[in-house]
């Protein structure tokens, strides 16, 4: 029988991102070292695996196929975000990652570059989620940071929890965007009440 599964985006909705200040840069996390949960990350999906929701993670990696970390080093990081949070008595069933990049970069691994059908906004990740797991597109989410992570919910037939902190318009990741969530809060701890409360069929 399918059950109701949430599908998390990694970068900007469990885990924070690298800030470099001496060098003025942000970006994902490459080694389990960098590791950083996210404030209601672990009691949002506490709430949530207790509302019966299995959990996955759907995340685009595309520095590989950009040359600029080894794609061990990704397995690695995204293996260790799963032990974090096992740590922390959360179970992530299973992570869903596309390597691939359109272009790539200098030094890219060359199977890596080009079209995929898995990178988001596109639904590949998430419908490989929903079929590997048995998930209801029905009763599913997809919880991210991004217009792409909705846009890739829209494209896979669950719905949408956006995180971004009220208030901030001029970092609204909607912006221009014509696609709404269902649910949008600031943590994700406030999505999963949010989720949880509202556990009606669409």
């Amino acid at each position: 029988m399918s059950r109701p599964i949430v599908i998390l985006d990694r970068d900007g909705t469990l885990i924070d991102f690298v800030r470099d200040a001496e060098l003025g840069i942000v970006t994902p996390a490459f080694h389990p070292s960098q590791l950083r949960l996210l404030p209601g990350v672990v009691s949002g999906l506490t709430l949530l695996a207790e509302a019966g929701f299995a959990l996955a993670i759907a995340t685009n990696q595309p520095d590989a196929a950009k040359g600029r970390v080894p794609r061990e080093a990704i397995e690695r990081t995204n293996a260790a975000l799963v032990e974090v949070l096992l740590r922390e008595r959360v179970v992530i069933e299973a992570t869903f990652c596309c390597l691939h990049h359109p272009e790539g970069g200098p030094g890219g691994v060359p199977e890596l570059i080009g079209p995929c059908a898995c990178r988001k906004p596109l639904p590949g990740l998430l419908q490989r989620a929903l079929a590997t797991m048995d998930g209801d597109p029905t009763r599913s989410w997809m919880i991210g940071d991004t217009p792409t992570d909705v846009q890739a919910a829209r494209a896979a037939g669950v719905r949408a929890g956006l995180l971004f902190a009220e208030g901030r318009c001029e970092l609204c990741p909607l912006r221009g965007s014509t696609i709404a969530p269902d649910r949008a809060a600031a943590s994700v701890n406030e999505l999963a009440r949010a989720i949880t409360a509202d556990r009606t069929p669409r």
